[in-house]
């Protein structure tokens, strides 16, 4: 079973869109947030393997899928 999340939905989606409009670097936009770097890369990460920019990530579709599966 998975760990609950420890950031809302839209607290991600507003730090992701932070990071892609302003073009403004992952480690300063964690900092403002005040939020681990890390997490914020990993978001930004999936969002992009999401919207399938990615090849090296499976989209959150195939992640579900898969979760499902097991």
């Amino acid at each position: 079973m998975a760990a609950p999340r420890k950031y809302p939905d839209e607290f991600r989606e507003r730090a992701i869109r932070e990071v892609r409009v302003t073009g403004r670097p992952i480690a300063h936009v964690a900092k403002d947030l005040g939020i681990r770097k890390e997490a914020l890369r990993g978001w930004v990460r999936q969002a992009g393997a999401g919207r399938g920019e990615r090849d090296d990530r499976l989209t959150t579709a195939e992640q579900d899928g898969l979760r499902q599966l097991r």
